[in-house]
């Protein structure tokens, strides 16, 4: 097989792979965590067992959807964080960037941190923790690059920034999961009072020299 043949071949997978985590998506949206692989091939239109040739197993399907999910918040987390405005309203559209998200899609949400909600009986591989904290932990390095990058936190202040990044997602989660079930006020009200909690050292923080600033 030659390399264009290899090639090919790779778009076509990679093309039909899409297509499945987009059905996936949709009942997902439909099912939240009770989504099956049953009626995940049957939106497809394909059998189970070619669902499993190209994702294992549900753990192998809720990682692929957990990365196009993650992927796609961090991309709107930065655009957030990056935006032309003061350091404040920049804090509080990243959290309400998060808190939007989750509120759009609650399904989803529900499916990548609470998946032992869809658990059988007997189901070993699908734990709360196993699952969800591999997310929490990318998004909290994620966001701990963007603070060292663009804040001046001096010495010592890599550790410092992984300190923040990953303690602003925990707090992002705890909170955003809380007020997703109770729904006790605002979105608004919520994102000023997590700032607000943010914004003591932050505050007195200088840019990055060079940087893009925060």
């Amino acid at each position: 097989m030659d390399t264009t043949q290899r090639t090919d071949q790779q778009r076509s997978a990679d093309r039909r792979r899409r297509e499945l985590l987009e059905a996936a998506d949709r009942v997902v949206l439909r099912d939240g965590p009770q989504a099956s692989m049953n009626a995940i091939a049957a939106e497809a239109g394909i059998t189970k067992p070619i669902l499993y040739r190209h994702f294992g197993d549900k753990g192998g399907l809720y990682a692929a959807l957990a990365k196009r999910h993650t992927d796609a918040l961090l991309d709107s987390l930065r655009a957030a964080l990056d935006a032309p405005a003061e350091r404040r309203e920049r804090v509080e559209a990243t959290l309400d960037t998060y808190l939007a998200a989750i509120e759009a899609r609650p399904q989803v949400y529900r499916f990548l941190m609470h998946p032992a909600e869809g658990s059988q009986p007997g189901d070993q591989g699908f734990d709360v923790g196993k699952h969800s904290a591999p997310l929490l932990r990318r998004m909290g390095e994620e966001l701990a690059q963007v603070i060292e990058e663009r804040v001046d936190l001096g010495p010592g202040g890599q550790q410092l920034a992984r300190v923040w990044g990953h303690g602003i997602v925990g707090m992002m989660h705890a909170a955003g999961d809380w007020w997703l079930g109770e729904r006790p006020c605002s979105r608004a009200e919520l994102v000023r009072s997590l700032a607000d909690l943010l914004w003591g050292r932050l505050a007195a923080t200088g840019d990055r020299v060079g940087g893009p600033g925060f």
